[in-house]
């Protein structure tokens, strides 16, 4: 569907009586709402939950004229003409199915933004540079932030980075938005066009939402629109697929023409440069990516890619990188013990993303473990077993990283950790540290969701990096 195709309403007067459905009351989900009341919709959310925080957030919209609706998200409300989905509606799920059945729209919160986008500093809706992949999406993101503000725009990060679009796009403060999306947000978008796109990468994750691999990485290919500029990892042969004939590609050897890559310690770019065939940009030193990585370093291609797409000139992506801090428990050192390092990279919550942190350490006791999702982990497993020391494994789908040991590491030390009380992380530390020797790294890389046991991959970092520091506090020579 084109632009112009779009029927749903895109001015202020086009939403006065409407009646819309908000699904979910999440952080997107209140945004949507309170945007939708303004321009003189009437709101219903619904929510399935029901708990102490949902009540709360129903009395502050409840305040502004919308109405709530808790312990009910599979039914309609009736006379609603529109669904504004939040992130992680299933497409499976009872309410999709009865706005499908009565013929209404149901689309994403990020659609909707798109839809009612209005005029920038330059009196024209500010561009989209956006962003997806399995993992690195808000590092990315994190990083073209950064180096469109040394370019001297105006950026704002916002999606799936925590910032709702939909309040975002409404204010003329901003000439450039760093989009983050999710595999969730893209399957409810039709008509979103970004001015440049990237995938970072496409793994296994998240396969119980989207029944399969083929409709995940089927969601992160929407987010090529004609007449989007196309940035794909050329190393990542299912992300390269997702691109259409002739797009950019980033890789960490050297680039081929059309291509940002690496030469020697720099990061050059062969694609946004006058002549493709006989000339080169110099953009950055690999010193100027923290933390250094070899996936990090993939991330700053594509944030570079995408800068340049937008005309950010070569020193800019230098000082943006130099400029960026990484966001916590991502590949965060927390201590060094007794000649070991510890490393919290939470943030690893599927195994193409514990992967990446795996191969950047020689030799690693592993901690792992969580809500794999429906992940394959024996991939990961046969990849990393030359470089683990041991393995402490906690969470519930422990059991099925024990099986991928035992078949392809059958040698390493395994130390299965059954306790979910609050005590639970620092027995993990705890025999952790007593399979690791001096120059080791003990690696939170869990390749699976936190939730089972914790109430973020935030939470589960923190976790760690106290009991490090617990530790740390009764070992002699602990910093």
């Amino acid at each position: 569907m084109d632009a112009e195709e779009v029927t749903g309403p895109t001015e202020t007067g086009d939403w006065a009586g409407r009646h819309v459905c908000v699904a979910g009351i999440g952080l997107s989900g209140r945004a949507a709402a309170r945007v939708l009341a303004e321009w003189g919709a009437r709101v219903t959310v619904v929510e399935s939950r029901d708990g102490d925080g949902e009540r709360a957030h129903a009395a502050e919209l409840e305040a502004l004229g919308i109405a709530v609706r808790l312990g009910d998200g599979e039914t309609l409300p009736e006379g609603a003409d529109l669904v504004v989905a939040s992130p992680g509606w299933r497409p499976d799920a009872p309410l999709p199915a009865a706005a499908a059945a009565a013929g209404i729209e149901f689309f994403s919160e990020v659609e909707l933004a798109w839809r009612l986008r209005g005029p920038g500093p330059t009196g024209e809706p500010a561009p989209w540079l956006a962003l997806t992949g399995t993992n690195g999406k808000t590092t990315a993101v994190r990083m073209l932030t950064e180096i469109l503000k040394a370019a001297g725009h105006a950026p704002l990060a916002v999606g799936n980075v925590g910032t709702p679009i939909v309040e975002a796009v409404l204010d003329k403060t901003y000439d450039v938005f760093a989009v983050e999306l999710s595999s969730y947000q893209l399957h409810w978008s039709s008509s979103v066009r970004p001015h440049a796109a990237a995938v970072l990468n496409v793994a296994p994750d998240h396969l119980d939402w989207h029944g399969s691999f083929d409709a995940y990485a089927a969601a992160k290919a929407k987010i090529f629109a004609p007449g989007t500029v196309a940035v794909v990892n050329a190393d990542d042969p299912p992300a390269a697929a997702l691109g259409p004939a002739g797009c950019t590609g980033f890789t960490l050897d050297v680039p081929a023409s059309g291509q940002l890559g690496v030469v020697e310690d720099l990061l050059v770019d062969r694609a946004f440069v006058d002549d493709p065939r006989t000339s080169a940009a110099e953009l950055a030193q690999l010193s100027d990516v923290r933390p250094f990585a070899p996936h990090n370093v993939a991330n700053a291609l594509a944030a570079a890619a995408l800068a340049r797409a937008f005309g950010v000139p070569p020193e800019a992506v230098r000082e943006g990188l130099r400029a960026f801090v990484p966001d916590p428990h991502r590949i965060s050192h927390v201590a060094t013990v007794g000649g070991v390092d510890y490393v919290d990279d939470s943030k690893a919550t599927n195994p193409h993303a514990a992967a990446s942190s795996l191969a950047a350490c020689r030799s690693a006791v592993w901690i792992a473990g969580g809500l794999l999702k429906g992940a394959d982990v024996d991939d990961l497993v046969r990849s990393a077993a030359d470089r683990l020391r041991g393995v402490v494994l906690l969470g519930r789908d422990r059991a099925r990283i024990a099986e991928a040991l035992a078949r392809h590491a059958p040698d390493v030390p395994v130390v299965d950790v059954a306790d979910t009380d609050t005590g639970a992380m620092d027995r993990v530390v705890t025999e952790a540290a007593g399979l690791a020797q001096p120059g080791d790294t003990v690696l939170l890389a869990p390749a699976g969701a936190s939730w089972d046991m914790f109430t973020s991959y935030g939470a589960r970092g923190d976790a760690f990096a106290a009991a490090v520091r617990r530790l740390a506090a009764v070992t002699p020579g602990g910093d």
